[in-house]
């Protein structure tokens, strides 16, 4: 009895009193409740934990999730064209990038360029701002340069003066000198020489030719001339050289025009066959007279003076000519060719040969017969330019002086001064005196006599 009441009250104590569910019911249940206990716990547990975790960089990804795809990685804010991310240094704003994703480096082509025509004339002229103004300085200034040859009464060069010794004037007004020099100049000389003379003086001349090359400098520039009937240009200017040497050598071989007398009657005149002196085909005897060739020493100074005006402003331009001075139908006049020289600066030196070289003949170099031409022009241009003339007949004479005229035409005073007259075609003349006696016009002892340049013209010469 007693082991039926124990088994009876350990029943009563195992059955619930509520819900009035069976024990092995309640048995089956327990694991899926604990289950669902475990996963409500977690449940719970995730916000707190995520709380506690330190927030993740945005620059890195969250692993990737079985439940959700991974969200889109986060877009780059570019900042504002000046303004650069925080902790990079102050930076120039990179260049703009071309929409259609080509190089930098290769541009695309512009966009067309719309393009009007007006009628001329109807569109203003952009007018000049106040600071334009304000720095706009007009000054019409001429430099004038005067080379001067300054000689005692035995021809030779007078050293030693000063700038205060010289007075410079300009149509008779004073000028003031913002330049002087008598330091020696280098030289662009266009030798021009005469092939019309007679044979006997072109072989002279041609014997000299060695000494003629040995008057420059090796800085100097030469370039030769001859003429005749026509002007022919031998060789381009360049120092004394070989090329210059072989060009002289080949002129010794030229010949001048023949010395004999011209045959005007005869059997060998122009006249034609003849019978006791009476033409054949006319009842009377025709009258013979010599043609007489030209002789174009203008037109020759006038291509080497237009040479010269395109050489270096830092030289002095020299004409060197070896002629007897005749001149016959030139294209060129005097005027036009003196206008040349001057405006280019150039100073005509030569040496008179033959009949020009005869004593007494410079008596006749201003003689001009009408329709003749001139006898001796070179005095002309010497003392219009400033330049010199000798006259030496002599061969051994002519070579003593090359090395005076060159030396002469390289060591002179050099004079400046500014002119503010209005530029224009008319010539101005100019006086160089020397606060010295004349040798012409004076018996006081030392004496000089001063030899310039008559005048100038501002504008070139046409």
């Amino acid at each position: 009895m007693q082991q039926t009441a124990g088994f009876s009250s350990l029943k009563k104590r195992q059955t619930p009193k509520s819900g009035g569910v069976p024990v092995g019911q309640l048995m089956t249940m327990q694991p899926a409740r604990a289950v669902l206990a475990i996963l409500l716990f977690f449940l719970a547990l995730a916000p707190a934990t995520a709380q506690q975790q330190p927030a993740q960089s945005p620059d890195i990804p969250d692993a990737p999730s079985v439940s959700q795809p991974p969200p889109p990685a986060p877009e780059l804010k570019t900042p504002p064209p000046g303004v650069n991310p925080p902790g990079q240094p102050n930076q120039a704003p990179p260049a703009a990038s071309s929409s259609s994703g080509t190089d930098d480096a290769s541009p695309g082509p512009p966009p067309p360029m719309k393009i009007g025509t007006v009628p001329p004339g109807s569109v203003p002229k952009p007018q000049p701002s106040a600071q334009d103004q304000l720095f706009q300085l007009r000054v019409n200034v001429n430099q004038v340069v005067v080379p001067v040859r300054v000689t005692d009464e035995s021809g030779h060069l007078v050293s030693g003066l000063l700038s205060t010794d010289f007075s410079v004037y300009e149509d008779g007004k004073k000028q003031k000198l913002n330049f002087f020099t008598s330091d020696p100049f280098a030289l662009s000389v266009a030798v021009v020489i005469d092939l019309g003379m007679p044979d006997i003086a072109v072989q002279k001349v041609n014997d000299t030719f060695s000494t003629l090359s040995g008057a420059f400098a090796p800085f100097d520039e030469i370039a030769i001339y001859t003429y005749s009937t026509s002007v022919s240009q031998l060789a381009d200017f360049s120092a004394v050289g070989r090329k210059l040497q072989g060009v002289l050598n080949g002129l010794k071989t030229k010949h001048g025009e023949n010395d004999g007398v011209p045959v005007t009657s005869g059997p060998l005149g122009p006249q034609g066959p003849s019978v006791n002196g009476v033409p054949v085909d006319s009842p009377t005897t025709p009258v013979s007279t010599p043609s007489k060739q030209s002789h174009v020493l203008n037109d020759a100074i006038l291509l080497a003076a237009r040479d010269l005006g395109k050489r270096s402003k830092d030289r002095r331009k020299i004409i060197f000519v070896i002629s007897d001075g005749r001149e016959y139908r030139s294209d060129a006049n005097y005027s036009k060719v003196l206008q040349v020289l001057l405006s280019n600066e150039v100073l005509l030196y030569g040496i008179a040969v033959e009949s020009a070289a005869i004593p007494g003949y410079n008596k006749l170099e201003k003689l001009r017969i009408p329709g003749q031409g001139y006898s001796n022009i070179l005095p002309k241009y010497a003392s219009a330019t400033g330049g010199e003339i000798l006259s030496e007949y002599s061969r051994t004479a002519i070579e003593d002086v090359y090395a005076r005229i060159i030396g002469d035409a390289r060591n002179q005073y050099t004079l400046g001064y500014m002119t503010r007259a209005t530029p224009s075609d008319t010539r101005r003349e100019i006086d160089i005196r020397v606060d010295r006696p004349g040798c012409k016009s004076s018996d006081l002892r030392p004496c000089v006599d001063v030899f310039a340049k008559e005048g100038y013209y501002p504008l070139p010469a046409r």
